[in-house]
């Protein structure tokens, strides 16, 4: 066989390789600050695609029951962990430990994107403490 009759086969493999892939993430979530996507979870651990979008930042927050590490893949973060505040850029990360106050923002001009990877015995949205917010949003009771 010749390899420009394989080239279609090949790239046919590939294109439903990648449709399968976007099958099972699931579905993107707005928020005010910009998006997440959740790409895989199992039991204790969810992976998570953010997208901060420029000069936006999310709640100043902190979680009972999960860690999380932050990897960012474009754009620059300010990350409040604590009382510390630190700048990350791509390919660059940080961990944020279960209890601990904690805040992402984008100070650039590009939408920041990043992945999360969390872990711990509950993952579940509802599980965030909020002690400030830019829009107004409220802790879930």
């Amino acid at each position: 066989m010749s390899p420009v009759k394989e080239a279609p086969s090949a790239i046919s493999s590939i294109v439903n390789l990648n449709v399968e892939t976007l099958n099972t993430h699931g579905p993107t979530v707005e928020r005010p600050w910009g998006t997440f996507t959740t790409l895989e979870e199992g039991l204790g651990y969810k992976i998570k695609r953010i997208e901060v979008r420029s000069g936006h930042r999310l709640s100043l927050q902190m979680h009972h029951h999960r860690s999380e590490h932050w990897i960012v893949v474009s754009g620059t973060a300010k990350v409040t962990c604590g009382e510390k505040e630190t700048m990350i850029s791509t390919n660059q990360s940080t961990y944020v430990p279960k209890c601990t106050a904690h805040r992402l923002e984008n100070p650039g001009i590009i939408p920041l994107i990043l992945i999360e990877v969390q872990s711990g015995e509950y993952l579940g949205e509802d599980d965030i403490i909020r002690f400030q917010d830019d829009y107004s949003r409220h802790e879930k009771k």
